[in-house]
């Protein structure tokens, strides 16, 4: 095997890697939640990974974005795709949301992606929204519904939904898919270590106040400590540069083509690891999620 055909083999396997590595984060949610308030333990996932990734930095003598715009440009990315997408998800879990519904309902970002793509006339999305498409579109959202409505204001703490959570994973939703859509628009390639950085140095700034703001403390259990270092090693370090490497190369119909198994298999980690129910209504809302995900993503035959 040439080192051409090699590094080929293992782009193409970015996109599966970085699902099995993003499927985490809502578990390390469930582990570091209920020893930590959301914006406290974000605050140190994000100065915790800066302080990774400078020493990097500057013994690679990495380039850091040269012009004003490109910092700008990284710094609204750093505030959807950081702030917004993860404080969302972590004060919805800390709010009684389980792992298994917060990563469903961020699930359907591949259809709003789709379908706003579409809308624009993307020809890598397949032009205009079709039938087809707004099916999916339908179908995801039916079983989205299906589960947000069979657990709204019912079930144990860590798998309830109220208003107050159901907002948290809305927000988390949309952050995600106007960070995915403004990087891919407006930030030029760079360097991932020198680009991610700008990105969790805007965020960490914005989420600071919001954490001093928070009451209860930090608890260093041996289960936060493992969330922290998953945090910012798995995720951030990995999961948030394989991100960007993706949307910058043009993959990211390859993301949303695997996107809709991070419900399922959060799902069932969800239940071994913190008993979270799994219904057959759960199970058919997924499903049908999955199945509006896929119709909508799917290329337009020729």
């Amino acid at each position: 095997m040439t080192g051409q055909s090699r590094s080929d083999g293992l782009i193409r396997l970015m996109p599966a890697v970085f699902v099995l590595i993003w499927s985490t984060g809502f578990i390390v949610a469930r582990y570091g939640m209920p020893n930590s308030p959301p914006f406290k333990f974000l605050v140190v996932r994000y100065g915790l990974s800066i302080l990774c990734f400078l020493p990097w930095i500057w013994g690679a003598r990495v380039k850091w974005p040269q012009t004003g715009s490109q910092w700008l440009h990284l710094c609204v990315t750093g505030l959807l795709m950081h702030s917004g997408y993860l404080g969302g998800v972590w004060a919805a879990v800390k709010a009684g949301m389980g792992s298994g519904l917060a990563a469903l309902i961020v699930g359907v970002q591949p259809i709003l992606t789709a379908i706003w793509l579409s809308m624009l006339g993307n020809s890598g999305v397949g032009g205009p929204v079709n039938r087809r498409q707004w099916t999916g579109l339908t179908l995801g959202f039916a079983g989205l519904a299906m589960v947000v409505s069979r657990k709204f204001g019912e079930g144990s703490p860590g798998d309830m939904v109220n208003s107050v959570n159901l907002a948290y994973a809305l927000g988390a939703l949309v952050s995600i898919t106007a960070g995915t859509l403004y990087q891919k628009q407006f930030v030029r390639p760079c360097d991932v270590r020198s680009a991610n950085t700008v990105q969790l140095m805007a965020a960490f700034f914005v989420t600071l106040p919001l954490a001093l703001m928070e009451l209860e403390p930090m608890g260093w259990t041996a289960d936060l400590y493992g969330a922290m270092a998953w945090s910012v090693l798995g995720l951030t370090i990995g999961g948030s540069s394989l991100l960007y490497l993706l949307i910058q190369r043009g993959a990211a119909a390859s993301v949303a083509s695997l996107m809709y198994l991070v419900p399922p298999s959060t799902a069932m980690l969800a239940w071994l690891l913190f008993d979270e129910p799994v219904t057959i209504f759960t199970v058919m809302g997924i499903l049908l999620t999955a199945l509006g995900v896929s119709l909508v993503i799917r290329p337009a035959r020729a």
